[in-house]
């Protein structure tokens, strides 16, 4: 497989920050990987992009082997940036569908295209088509929305997104600048409030 660099990677990574860090708060168990290989039983490994499994012990782990975990996946998700569209959009619904897996989608990062599917409510057939609303793919699954904004994929809880590290790290940046600087403008006016004091022949200190 052909390298596919920082496009792919940092969706990936921004996606599982985001998942990891909403479920932490609302305490519900997720396991979250990338391209970690995935075997079900009778057939080939595979490693899509994004994994998800609810309710289960997020520790390390070197594969998910169905057989040993007693489970399947929840979902997957693929992020295309280079190498087969046809795999990503069509033969991995096809597969996916056939392993029971109850949601899947894609995103094609260089034309900020997203798609999605799931399993029907009654067994058997395959995938049927995920149908956006206002933008937005709503996963059954996570309980959240998928979209691409601004050409990048972002989940969403309603209506405010869920952030990656790098944008909660910012987030906390500009509160922590924004205390700084309410700290300094009282600093100064507490200041300016002893001159003027002191001008009036007033002793800041006899002040309680």
């Amino acid at each position: 497989m052909v390298p596919e660099g920082d496009r792919h990677r940092i969706p990936k990574r921004a996606a599982i920050e985001a998942l990891e860090e909403y479920y932490r708060r609302i305490r519900r168990p997720i396991y979250l990987s990338a391209e970690l290989p995935v075997y079900y039983p009778g057939e080939r490994m595979f490693a899509p992009d994004l994994i998800a499994v609810l309710d289960v012990e997020p520790h390390e782990r070197a594969s998910w082997i169905v057989s040993k975990e007693g489970r399947g996946l929840d979902l997957a998700l693929e992020i295309h940036v280079a190498g087969s569209y046809e795999k990503d959009f069509v033969e991995n619904v096809e597969r996916f569908a056939a392993l029971g897996v109850p949601e899947y989608f894609a995103f094609d990062a260089s034309r900020g295209r997203l798609a999605g599917w799931k399993l029907p409510q009654a067994r058997g057939g395959g995938y049927e088509p995920l149908m956006p609303q206002g933008g937005r793919w709503y996963s059954g699954v996570l309980d959240l929305d998928l979209a691409v904004e601004h050409g990048r994929l972002r989940f969403f809880h309603g209506s405010a997104p869920l952030l990656d590290a790098h944008e909660l790290i910012e987030q906390l940046s500009t509160m922590v600048d924004e205390a700084i600087r309410r700290t300094q403008e009282e600093s100064q006016r507490a200041e300016k409030f002893a001159a003027r004091l002191r001008e009036l022949g007033v002793d800041p200190d006899d002040i309680s």
